[in-house]
């Protein structure tokens, strides 16, 4: 489909979530709701990627954060974990040359060096191709715990010598995964389920959250819209009253 630009669907850019960060949940439901193997549903939630990545320039969105793979995910069956890496593989090897041509830039936070070997140099092929681009940046959590990413992070301040007074939110700030990205202005998860999953915990203090009851195979240009219409009207405070 054909999505309205970021202008049509409010009336500022203030209006536009810059960062828009997502929860991708329901693959299982939306297999099993059909009769089909799970590894059914995270193929389809394959293609809701891919019409997301494809549809968030035109929204306005500079940062798309997809939460592919946390790191509570080793907890599933050894056969499902290695289809979703499998499936990771083949999404790199047959979208990057048109993510590259479109300008995206890709990042990815989380542990994602402890993945597979062969997973770990497609990752580094994909960041290094696309370093100098200037259009989307697309950031993937892969092995991504944000109780973890916050533990790593209070052990860097340690590492490098900060007193205790130098170890404020900023220099915090500057070894969590995402240092240089914006926060996420909007916080959308699909399925219905209504919370965080460890994911973002620092960077959401003030995001605004959109909860739809989608399954995330079902999720695509025009859900991502409406999320982001969703943004649009409300009045963000910052914790003001």
């Amino acid at each position: 489909m054909t999505v309205a630009p970021a202008s049509d669907l409010a009336g500022s850019a203030a209006s536009v979530p810059r960062h828009v960060a997502i929860i991708m949940d329901g693959n299982g439901r939306w297999a099993k709701a059909r009769r089909l193997p799970r590894m059914a549903g995270h193929k389809a939630g394959m293609e809701s990627v891919r019409a997301v990545v494809r549809a968030a320039p035109d929204l306005g969105i500079d940062v798309l954060t997809l939460y592919a793979f946390s790191s509570e995910n080793w907890k599933r069956p050894q056969e499902e974990v290695g289809f979703l890496f499998g499936l990771l593989k083949t999404y790199l090897h047959a979208e990057i040359a048109e993510l590259d041509a479109k300008d995206v830039r890709i990042r990815v936070i989380g542990q994602w060096r402890l993945l597979p070997a062969d997973l770990v140099k497609l990752i580094e092929g994909a960041i290094d191709r696309t370093r100098n681009n200037e259009g989307l940046t697309l950031v993937l959590a892969l092995n991504y715990g944000s109780r973890d990413e916050l533990v790593r992070a209070a052990r860097a301040c340690i590492a490098d010598g900060l007193s205790d007074d130098e170890v404020t939110e900023e220099a915090i700030e500057a070894r969590l995964d995402t240092a240089g990205l914006p926060a996420p202005d909007l916080i959308v998860r699909t399925s219905g389920e209504e919370r965080l999953s460890n994911f973002l915990m620092w960077q959401s203090a003030y995001a605004e959250f959109v909860f739809t009851s989608t399954l995330w195979p079902d999720f695509g240009a025009e859900e991502l819209a409406k999320a982001c219409e969703t943004f649009a009207a409300r009045e963000r405070r910052y914790g003001g009253l």
